[in-house]
C-alpha cells in the first residue's frame, strides 16, 4: 500500500512539473498574426456580399468560394 501511495504521489509531482515546463510563447504567434489577418478580412467581405444577396446553403458556399478565388487571382 505504501508503494502505491508513493508511486501515485511521484506521478502527480512529475505531471505537474511537465505542465509547468511547457508554457506557450507569444513570439511565433505574434509573427504569424499580421499575415493571416488580411485573408480573414477578404473572406469576411465575400461572406458579407453573399448575405446581402440573401444566398443560403450551397449557393452561398459556391459564391464565397468563387469570390475568394477571384481575390487570390488578383
Amino acid at each position: 500500500m505504501k508503494l502505491l501511495s508513493t508511486l501515485t504521489i511521484a506521478a502527480l509531482m512529475t505531471a505537474g512539473s511537465a505542465f509547468a515546463a511547457t508554457t506557450p510563447t507569444a513570439t511565433p504567434a505574434a509573427a504569424a498574426t499580421p499575415a493571416a489577418t488580411p485573408a480573414k478580412h477578404e473572406g469576411g467581405h465575400c461572406e458579407k456580399q453573399a448575405h446581402e444577396k440573401k444566398l443560403t446553403g450551397d449557393e452561398e458556399k459556391k459564391f464565397v468560394k468563387e469570390c475568394k478565388e477571384a481575390k487570390k487571382a488578383n
